[in-house]
């Protein structure tokens, strides 16, 4: 299966299932966002890949919005240069709009992760020689009053099957890019990367998730993540200087 088609067959599986209290609203921007997500496949999405990087699920401000793995508004529309209509959810949280590449926040986790990447290896083109980022779950879920709920946190009934459904995707994404590591940005992407993959040939490992909830990321969070890369046996260039002007 391509990516596209593993892509197709993980939003068909989610669509089915249903969550109750304490989750409000579900949304899926691979599928209101996905002109986005498709071009993000298209231009950086091309197996083979040294490297896959896993978050958990999309973020309010990130993937939620723009459809692409911590994509962080400023990072899709100035880094990768990615740019397409974003629909509207069938459900649409008052507190949680969605407006696409116009939201006027930005997701922390996204920024730092893009721009290490930026810092790092300077082009876009140059990163995705090497690496690809994805998400686990593609689906975020919104209390009533609007706060995040992660997917660890939904009741075993509901959670199991939606496990199911991302290990599934994983597997496949993983056979796809035919990869040397597959890490995960945080411990539950790392878990489920363990679980999903028992038996591949591949080095599994883990990073620190860029969250602004996570003191030690906020102490630091790119040379952190760039040396258990290294630790792990990926090597990551060293950040470049900002160029200015003149």
């Amino acid at each position: 299966m391509n990516l596209s088609e593993i892509t197709n067959a993980l939003v068909r599986d989610v669509s089915r299932l249903r969550f109750g209290p304490p989750v409000d609203c579900v949304y899926n921007p691979l599928e209101y966002a996905r002109a986005l997500y498709d071009t993000y496949l298209d231009r950086f999405g091309q197996a083979p890949r040294e490297v896959l990087l896993f978050g958990m699920n999309p973020g309010p401000w990130g993937m939620v919005q723009t459809g692409i793995p911590f994509g962080a508004v400023s990072a899709v529309r100035d880094w990768l240069r990615i740019d397409a209509a974003v629909k509207r959810p069938k459900r649409e949280h008052p507190a949680r709009p969605i407006t696409g590449l116009a939201c006027p926040r930005d997701e922390v986790s996204g920024v730092r992760l893009w721009g290490w990447a930026r810092d790092c290896f300077g082009a876009p083109e140059r990163f995705f020689e090497r690496f690809f980022v994805a998400n686990y779950c593609p689906l975020a879920f919104l209390e009533a009053g609007g706060r995040n709920l992660t997917p660890d946190k939904l009741p075993a009934h509901e959670r199991r099957p939606l496990l199911d459904a991302c290990d599934r995707a994983l597997r496949e994404t993983v056979a796809c890019f035919r990869p040397r590591f597959v890490i995960g940005v945080g411990a539950f992407a790392e878990a489920r990367i363990r679980q999903a993959c028992n038996g591949a040939d591949v080095t599994i490992g883990q990073i620190l998730h860029p969250s602004p909830a996570s003191p030690k990321a906020n102490r630091g969070w790119a040379p952190v993540a760039a040396q258990q890369l290294q630790d792990l046996g990926i090597h990551v260039p060293d950040p470049q200087p900002a160029r200015t002007p003149g």
